[in-house]
């Protein structure tokens, strides 16, 4: 297989993937082996338009588009920030919406006012190190951690949290809060910079059409 024909995405597990393969239909892009749920393909091909996709681990997503594994990339914000990879990020999918927050005990809000040096959990220590150290300018110890990270302060490993906050309803029943907020979240399409110089054409019609179907919800 000629690879460079196809344009190749590589889509986040879940329903980052079920989203994207919606508004990819939307504009006329299908893919109908992605369907088959007990398929064990890795690689699924759509002869007709020359696509191919694969699914893969969100933090992954990143990395196989800046080495050029994969034309096009879809995945949340929060990992393109973390992973800092060099891809071209050029377009907001308007899904997945959710904040990067710092969360803990209200009795840690005083920590924060007051830039004490504080120990802070999080999946995403690239993250929150930059906010902490870059725009609160203040010193923490940043503990990486991989499960439920609203453990940290429960069991007094740390003082706060930094992770992702879509309803909050895990927070309240857990005696935490958002204490501050960090950013705001959502799925984007990332672009390996060869890519979009090779396939310039493919690329931007695939933006222009999405941008269209973007612009009728």
């Amino acid at each position: 297989m000629n690879t460079d024909q196809y344009l190749t995405f590589a889509l986040g597990k879940g329903r980052l993937a079920e989203k994207t393969l919606q508004l990819l239909e939307k504009i006329g892009i299908t893919c109908e082996e992605m369907h088959d749920k007990d398929s064990r393909k890795l690689i699924f091909v759509n002869e007709a338009f020359k696509t191919r996709f694969f699914l893969s681990k969100g933090p992954d997503v990143p990395t196989y588009v800046e080495y050029g594994a994969a034309d096009i990339g879809v995945v949340g914000e929060d990992t393109i920030l973390e992973e800092n990879r060099r891809v071209y990020e050029v377009l907001d999918l308007g899904f997945g919406n959710c904040r990067m927050c710092v969360c803990g005990p209200e009795s840690a809000r005083e920590l924060l006012l007051h830039h004490e040096r504080i120990r802070v959990a999080s999946k995403y220590p690239n993250i929150a190190k930059d906010y902490f150290y870059n725009k609160k300018h203040q010193t923490v110890d940043i503990i990486k951690l991989n499960g439920s990270v609203e453990l940290g302060p429960l069991v007094e490993l740390s003082d706060v949290i930094v992770d992702i906050v879509e309803t909050g309803s895990t927070l309240k029943e857990n005696g935490l809060q958002v204490l501050e907020e960090i950013c705001p979240l959502s799925a984007r399409l990332i672009v390996n910079q060869v890519s979009m110089q090779m396939k310039q054409e493919r690329i931007k019609k695939l933006l222009a059409d999405l941008r269209g179907a973007l612009a009728e919800n």
